[in-house]
C-alpha cells in the first residue's frame, strides 16, 4: 500500500511516536502514577484527544512505552555486539548506565516492568529484558541453571544500580555476570 500524497500516515506515525516518547518522559519524571491521557498529551504537545485516539486505554499507552524502552535496550545491545563488542560486556555497560546517565530511563522501564505483575497487558513485553539477557547468556553456555543465574544477577544488579547506594563499574558488573555464567 502506498502512502497518501498528503503525508497523513507519516504525520500520524510521528504523532504516535511523540505520544510514546512523551509517555516515557512522564514515567521518568512522575512515575506510572503520573500517566494519564491528558498528562501525556500535554507532554507531547498534542490535543488531549490525540492520546486517546492512538491509545484507547492507559494499558495500551503503557505497553507502547514499555515496548519502546525494551526495544531501545535491545538496539543498544545489538549495536555493541554487531560492532564487535562482547555480549557480557555490553550487558554490563547497559546495567552500569542504569546507575548513571541512563538512570531515568532505566527507572521508568523498571517501574513499568514491575507494574506488569498487576497489569496482564504488560506481561508479554515486560519479559523482553530478561529474554535478551538469557539470549546473551546462551551464547556462552548451554547450562540452563547458569543462564537463569545470569538473568537473576542482571536483574539484581539493575536494581542495585537504580538504588544508587553503591555504584559499580562496568568491569565489576561484567565480572559478576561472568561468575554467574561460570566463566571465571
Amino acid at each position: 500500500m502506498t502512502e497518501p500524497r498528503d503525508g497523513r500516515r507519516a504525520r500520524g506515525e510521528r504523532k504516535r511516536a511523540a505520544i510514546i516518547a512523551a509517555t516515557l518522559r512522564v514515567v521518568e519524571r512522575d512515575g506510572v502514577a503520573g500517566v494519564s491521557h491528558r498528562a501525556v498529551a500535554r507532554e507531547a504537545g498534542v490535543a488531549g484527544s490525540a492520546a486517546i485516539y492512538y491509545f484507547a486505554t492507559l494499558d495500551d499507552l503503557l505497553v507502547a512505552a514499555l515496548t519502546a524502552a525494551a526495544e531501545d535496550y535491545a538496539r543498544q545491545l545489538r549495536e555493541i555486539i554487531e560492532g564487535g563488542g562482547d555480549g557480557v560486556d555490553g550487558l554490563a555497560q547497559l546495567i552500569t548506565e542504569a546507575g548513571g546517565s541512563g538512570r531515568s530511563r532505566a527507572l521508568a522501564e523498571q517501574e513499568l516492568t514491575l507494574l506488569a505483575a498487576r497489569r496482564p497487558a504488560l506481561r508479554a513485553v515486560a519479559t523482553h529484558w530478561r529474554d535478551m539477557v538469557a539470549d546473551v547468556a546462551r551464547g556462552y553456555t548451554s547450562d540452563p541453571v547458569a543462564v537463569e543465574a545470569t538473568v537473576a544477577a542482571a536483574d539484581g544488579l539493575c536494581a542495585r544500580m537504580l538504588l544508587g547506594a553503591e555504584s559499580l563499574t562496568a568491569a565489576q558488573v561484567s565480572a559478576l555476570l561472568r561468575h554467574a555464567l561460570r566463566l571465571t
